[in-house]
This record gives structure tokens, sequence and C-alpha cells, in this order.
């Protein structure tokens, strides 16, 4: 179900566009990965060529609508779409996650406003958040899952990225919550109150590693579980992932399936290590 009526969206706070690095990082880094993820496992990535029924002129003239119409009526656009055949895999990756970079694009070029792309953006995640509830996961017969925190960077404000992970751990079999504008006090709470398996932080923007190195151990500290699992992930580690381990973070992830990814390989590894001391 479409969620949120647009008129309570507008009147909502929108940062300045000083506020941000660039909107099209932002859509390159934290929203195409997050409509390409929404729906993906390793089995249905590779099956994605196989169902292409989204011609490169649909998904042009599908890319400017968001600016214009409002989500329940892009999603009765995508319906047209999947009754043709398309899949939700082809939905996110030949029609969202190309319209999401037309958008960035069109900013850059003064094209329209911050608060057109913001709500464009808004648009087309309700969209593929209603695609991909229409075919969930089934964890019926996954044992018990790990759990996971994520948040943002505390001071930063730009908190798609945890959503974005925070949603494909979920898929992933993960029973997994995100904090959204978090001040430094309240992560620590939440981690000193639940005995999360994993802690992921998202950085947006640059940030110096002194801070996150400080940060990184003062959650270690507070964990109510003192072997928790930390990741660190976002645009700033993607360019120089040393910088993972130079704060004390256990690892990354380039994308979120990746960092899914590594965060099983890191359970597992310590389950086995665990096993081993007994």
């Amino acid at each position: 179900m479409i969620t949120a009526p647009l008129e309570a969206v507008r009147r909502r706070t929108v940062p300045h566009p000083d506020q941000v690095d660039s909107v099209n990082t932002i859509i390159e880094s934290e929203i195409i990965p997050r409509l390409l993820m929404a729906h993906s496992t390793s089995q249905t990535r590779a099956r994605q060529r196989l169902f292409r029924s989204i011609t490169s002129d649909e998904a042009s003239r599908f890319a400017v609508l968001p600016l214009r119409l409002e989500a329940a009526a892009l999603l009765e656009e995508v319906d047209l779409f999947m009754a043709k055949g398309a899949t939700v895999e082809t939905i996110c990756l030949d029609l969202l996650a190309p319209a999401a970079r037309k958008l960035g694009e069109m900013w850059e070029r003064d094209e329209c406003d911050f608060l057109d792309v913001t709500m464009g953006l808004w648009r087309l995640q309700e969209v593929m958040r209603e695609v991909a509830a229409r075919a969930p996961v089934d964890f019926a017969d996954l044992a018990l899952p790990y759990t996971a925190l994520f948040s943002p960077m505390p001071g930063d404000h730009h908190n798609f990225g945890t959503l974005m992970l925070e949603e494909v751990f979920g898929r992933g079999g993960w029973r997994s919550e995100a904090l959204i504008k978090p001040e430094r006090r309240e992560l620590l709470d939440r981690l000193a109150r639940q005995p999360f398996d994993l802690v992921g932080l998202t950085l947006a923007r640059d940030c110096p590693s002194a801070a996150i190195g400080n940060l990184i151990k003062a959650m270690r500290n507070v964990s109510a579980n003192p072997h928790i699992i930390v990741l660190v992930g976002g645009r700033m580690i993607n360019e120089n992932p040393g910088i993972a381990m130079e704060v004390g973070a256990d690892g990354t992830g380039a994308d979120a399936l990746s960092a899914l990814e590594t965060a099983n390989s890191l359970v597992k590894t310590a389950a086995t290590r665990d096993l081993n001391l007994r």
C-alpha cells in the first residue's frame, strides 16, 4: 500500500542544497543500490538478464514521471509493465534505478530544483516498497535470525543508505533495525540495551577517521554483546576501503548485497570460533 499522503511529505522540512555533498552522489551510492537490491538475492541477480521486457525508450519516458505524478499514479504505470511480464528485478533494474539516476542528472543541469528531486525520489521509493512487498521472501525454513542495527554516522542526515541496509538484511534473513538521524547517545544507548550481533554504520559524507574510530570504540565498550561485529560503509569507505580496518571495524561492503555477504561470512566465522573454544 502507498503510504504517507504527498501533501504531508511536502510539509516536512527539506534539507537545503548546501547541506548535501551532491544529489548525484547520494543517488549513485545509496538510492540506486537500494532500488537494485530491494528484491535481489544471489539467485535472482543471476537471472535478471533473462527477463528484459522494458525498452530504453520506455525507461526514458518513465524517468521524468516522478517529477509530476504522485506515487499511486507511478505505481499504475509500473503495473502496466508488470502486466506485460516484467519481473520485480526488471522493474528495479531497468525502470526505477534509471529514473533515480535521471533525477540526479536533471538537478545537476538545473532542470529541476532540490525539492523536485527530493519528492521524486520519495515517490520512487514508495513504488519500490510496494512492488517488493508483493513478492516477499519466505524465511520459514531459516534458523533463528541474527540481529543487526544500522545507523548513519551521528550528525549525518543522509539515511537512505541506512534504510537500504535494513531492508536488504531483512530480506536476507536477518532481524534488522534502523535508526534515523540518531544522536550519539541514542545509538550507544540502543546498543547497550540489546545484544545485537552486528552494527552497521553508514557514512554518506567525508568524516575524520579519528571520529569514526572513537565512535566504534565507544560502541564496542557499551555493547550488550561483547563480540559485536561492526561494519562501515558509504562513499568515503568505498573510495578507500582500508579506512574500515583503520577505524577498527570488522569489515565493509561496496553495496548492500556485498555488506550482507560480508556479514554472513563474519558471523559464521565467529560461530565456528566459539565452538572451537568450548
